[in-house]
């Protein structure tokens, strides 16, 4: 049920995954994924229940909603290695930053850049852009 466009029903779906995690109730492959990221941020724990939320990046605010999908978004892209080549970037970044961690806050920071370019022109997502951007990293 991940695979939205509807907002509300996204965060509902990761909320829900995370209480079952906590309660140690079984998680199907999709909910261990996400419990996987919200267990190395700490810092969303207590925020992940409060799915009507808003947050506003131009006052510094992380969105933990966005920040695990992008997450989600790279671990899929590296699992089939699309765009070809990801796999060889992701791995550059991880021997030059020293944690695969780091190194995915990297690359998202590529994804996201790419989708708000996407959203603000009102254009497809730019690939070649993404890409480029990947490799300015290393």
């Amino acid at each position: 049920m991940l695979y939205t466009q509807d907002r509300s029903e996204q965060r509902k779906f990761l909320a829900n995954a995370w209480q079952k995690f906590l309660d140690k109730k079984i998680l199907d492959p999709l909910e261990t994924q996400l419990t996987q990221v919200i267990e190395i941020h700490p810092e969303y724990h207590s925020l992940i229940k409060n799915i009507e939320s808003d947050y506003f990046p131009e006052q510094g605010e992380v969105n933990p909603f966005l920040h695990i999908n992008l997450h989600l978004s790279l671990r899929e892209q590296l699992s089939i290695n699309q765009p070809p080549g990801i796999k060889e970037a992701y791995q550059k970044v991880v021997n030059k930053v020293g944690d695969p961690h780091k190194a995915e806050h990297q690359i998202m920071n590529c994804i996201a850049e790419m989708i708000f370019s996407s959203q603000k022109n009102s254009s497809p997502m730019n690939h070649q852009a993404y890409v480029k951007c990947l490799k300015s990293i290393n």
